[in-house]
C-alpha cells in the first residue's frame, strides 16, 4: 500500500474499525471438517429431488416477499413461540445481532455478555460504535452471577447477550441465574439459543413472563447452515423497532422456499439431530478416557476440551497433518488457553478423529 493510500485509509476509516481483525474462516481443503458446528448429514437423495423440483417454480426474476410472511408463520409454530409473540427474520443470527446493536446504538451505550462466548457479540458491538463489557465466567465456565449483577448495576447495559448453550464452552447456564439477570437488566436480554436442537432446556416459553426478553435461534445447526436463516422472537413492540434496521429483502427467495420445504420434512432434521446427540455422548466418553485431557460437558453439537499445558497447538497441527480440522481456541488466551473444540461429526468422522487423537497422544 502506498503512503498516500495508507493516509487516506487512516483518515476515512474510523480507528475502532482499523483496530479490529476480520472474522477468519480457515480453508478446510480436503480435511474432515469438524471446526464449524455444522450438521454433518446431507439430505437423503429422494428429499433432494423433491426440493429441486420445488425450486423449479421459484421466480428468480422477482424480489422475494420482504416480510417472508409465509415462512414467518411457519416458524412461529415450529419453534413453539408463545401466543402473542412475533418473529423477526435475519440473514443468519449474525445479522440479527447487528440489527439489535444498530437499534440501541448511542453514545456510551453498553453491550454486555459473559466471556468467553460467541465472538460476534463483541465484534458487532464495536463495529456499531457501542462499548462492549465482558464479564468473566467462573473456572468451570458457569456464570459468575454476582459479578454479572454488579456489572449490570454499574454499567446499565442496553443489551445483554446470553448464549444458551454457550459457545464455545457448550454448557447451559443455571436457569435460576438467567432469571435473576433478566429481572435485573435495565435493557434487553437476548437468549441466543442457536443450539436449541441439541439442548435440554429453552427460554422460549419465558417470553410471556418478561417484557425485556428476546430469544434468538438459527436453523443452521439443524442442517441448514447454507441457507443463512436466523430468527428473533419476542414482543412486537421491540421487534417493530428493530425491524427498522433491517435491509430490504434480507431473506432471499431461495432461502424462503428451501426453509419451508425443510420444515415440511422436519422428521428428517429431528432424526439427524437425535443422532448427533447420541454421537456426542460417545465422543465425550472417548475423549474423557484420554488421561491428559479435561473434557467439558456439552448440550450443543460440539465438545470443548483442554489439553495438557502447552500442547494445544501441537495437537491441532497433528490433526491437521492427518486431514482433520477442528477449532484451536488456545490463541484466545485466558480461560481458553490450551483449549480445543471439536464438532460432532458422523460416526466415521468421529472415529477418525479419536484414532488420530490416540495416535498423537501415543495412547
Amino acid at each position: 500500500m502506498s503512503e498516500e493510500l495508507s493516509q487516506q485509509v487512516e483518515r476515512l476509516i474510523r480507528p475502532g474499525i482499523r483496530a479490529l481483525s476480520a472474522y477468519h474462516v480457515p480453508d478446510p481443503g480436503n480435511c474432515i471438517k469438524l471446526d464449524a458446528m455444522e450438521n454433518p448429514y446431507p439430505w437423503p437423495p429422494e428429499m433432494i429431488g423433491a426440493w429441486l423440483e420445488r425450486l423449479r417454480h421459484v421466480s428468480l426474476n422477482r424480489y422475494p416477499d420482504p416480510a417472508a410472511a409465509s415462512l414467518r408463520q411457519r416458524l412461529l409454530a415450529e419453534m413453539e413461540v408463545p401466543a402473542g409473540m412475533d418473529l423477526l427474520l435475519g440473514n443468519g443470527s449474525d445479522e440479527l445481532i447487528q440489527m439489535l446493536a444498530l437499534a440501541v446504538a448511542g453514545p456510551d451505550r453498553v453491550v454486555m455478555a459473559p466471556e468467553p462466548t460467541f465472538v460476534m457479540y463483541r465484534m458487532i458491538a464495536e463495529v456499531a460504535g457501542l462499548r462492549f463489557a465482558g464479564v468473566p465466567l467462573q473456572a468451570d465456565f458457569s456464570l459468575d452471577t454476582p459479578a454479572m449483577l454488579n456489572a449490570i448495576e454499574a454499567q446499565q447495559p442496553a443489551l445483554v447477550f446470553l448464549a444458551y448453550p454457550n459457545n464455545p464452552t457448550g454448557n447451559l447456564f443455571a436457569a435460576g441465574d438467567i432469571h435473576r439477570i433478566i429481572q435485573a437488566a435495565p435493557g434487553l436480554v437476548v437468549l441466543d439459543e442457536a443450539y436449541a436442537a441439541f439442548a435440554s432446556d429453552s427460554f422460549m416459553a419465558a417470553l410471556a413472563d418478561y417484557d425485556n426478553l428476546l430469544v434468538m435461534r438459527t436453523v443452521s445447526k439443524m442442517g441448514l447452515a447454507g441457507l443463512r436463516l436466523g430468527l428473533l422472537a419476542g414482543r412486537a413492540e421491540w421487534l417493530g423497532e428493530i425491524d427498522k434496521t433491517r435491509l430490504p429483502y434480507n431473506i432471499n427467495v431461495l432461502t424462503q422456499v428451501s426453509a419451508e420445504f425443510a420444515l415440511d420434512h422436519r422428521q428428517v432434521l429431528d432424526e439427524q439431530t437425535g443422532q448427533i446427540r447420541a454421537d456426542r455422548a460417545q465422543l465425550h466418553d472417548a475423549l474423557a478416557a484420554m488421561p491428559s485431557l479435561t473434557v467439558y460437558p456439552s448440550e450443543a453439537n460440539f465438545i470443548l476440551f483442554r489439553t495438557a499445558a502447552g500442547e494445544a497447538d501441537a495437537i491441532f497441527a497433528g490433526l491437521r497433518e492427518r486431514n482433520i480440522l477442528i477449532k484451536n481456541l488456545s490463541h484466545a488466551g485466558g480461560m481458553l488457553s490450551d483449549c480445543l473444540r471439536v464438532t460432532v461429526g458422523t460416526p466415521e468422522e468421529n472415529a477418525a478423529f479419536i484414532a488420530a487423537m490416540q495416535e498423537i497422544l501415543d495412547l
